[in-house]
C-alpha cells in the first residue's frame, strides 16, 4: 500500500506563490511604487519639519519613479515574460507615483486652500479614471502585434512635468505664502496656480486628445 500523501505538502507548494509569479519587470514596477510612497512620506515630513531637503527628496523621487515606469515595459517586452498581475501592478504604481505623489507634494508646497484641495482631489480622480479606462480599452486600441497605438488622453506619467514646475518654484523660493499669482478667497482659499493640476487632470480624461504611444 502506498503511503498517504502529506496534507502539509500542498500548502507548502503554494507558499510564496505570489512572489514567485512576479517577473523582473514586476519588481521594477514595485520600485516605481516604492518611489511614489517614499515621495508622499517625504512631502508629509516637509509639512511637519519644513526641512527643504525633504521637499527636494519628494520632488526627485517622482522622476525616479518615471525611470522605473519606462524600464518595466521595456524589460517585459525584451524578456517576453508578462505576468497576469503586470498590468494591474503598473496601473496601481502609476496612481501612487504620478497621481498621489504630485498632489501630496503640491499640498506640502502650499496648495492648502479648500479649493486647492478640491482641485487636487479632482486631479487624482482623473488619473485613476484614466488608468481604469486604459486597462479596459487597451485591447481595442492595440494593433495586430498587440501593441497599443495611442493613448486616449495624456498618460499619467506626464504629470512629471507638473513636478518639474513645482521644483522650479521650490528653487526660486516661490512656495508657501509666496506662490505665484497669490491667493483668492472664494469662501475657500484658491491659489490660481492650482489650475495647472485641473488642466492636467482634464487632459488625462479627454477622449478626443490622442497621444501616440512610442
Amino acid at each position: 500500500m502506498s503511503a498517504s500523501p502529506d496534507p502539509q505538502a500542498a500548502p507548502r507548494a503554494r507558499r510564496w506563490s505570489l512572489i514567485r509569479s512576479l517577473t523582473l519587470a514586476d519588481f521594477v514596477t514595485l520600485g516605481n511604487a516604492t518611489c511614489g510612497v517614499l515621495a508622499i512620506f517625504a512631502a508629509l515630513e516637509f509639512v511637519d519639519s519644513g526641512n527643504p531637503s525633504t521637499a527636494w527628496l519628494a520632488l526627485a523621487l517622482v522622476p525616479a519613479a518615471g525611470v522605473a515606469d519606462f524600464l518595466d515595459g521595456r524589460i517585459a517586452r525584451r524578456s517576453r515574460r508578462q505576468s497576469v498581475l503586470g498590468a494591474d501592478l503598473d496601473s496601481l504604481a502609476d496612481l501612487l507615483s504620478f497621481g498621489m505623489a504630485p498632489a501630496a507634494i503640491a499640498f506640502a508646497l502650499g496648495l492648502k486652500g479648500g479649493w486647492d484641495k478640491a482641485i487636487l482631489v479632482y486631479f487624482v480622480c482623473c488619473g485613476l479614471s484614466r488608468l481604469a479606462r486604459f486597462n479596459v480599452t487597451a485591447a481595442e486600441l492595440s494593433d495586430a502585434t498587440g501593441k497599443v497605438r495611442y493613448f486616449e488622453g495624456t498618460p499619467i506619467p506626464s504629470t512629471v512635468l507638473l513636478v518639474l514646475v513645482l521644483a522650479l518654484l521650490q528653487a526660486s523660493g516661490l512656495v508657501g505664502s509666496n506662490l505665484p499669482f497669490g491667493v483668492v478667497n472664494l469662501g475657500w482659499e484658491l491659489h490660481p496656480i492650482s489650475f495647472l493640476f485641473a488642466a492636467s487632470g482634464s487632459a488625462m480624461i479627454s477622449k478626443r486628445l490622442r497621444v501616440p504611444k512610442f
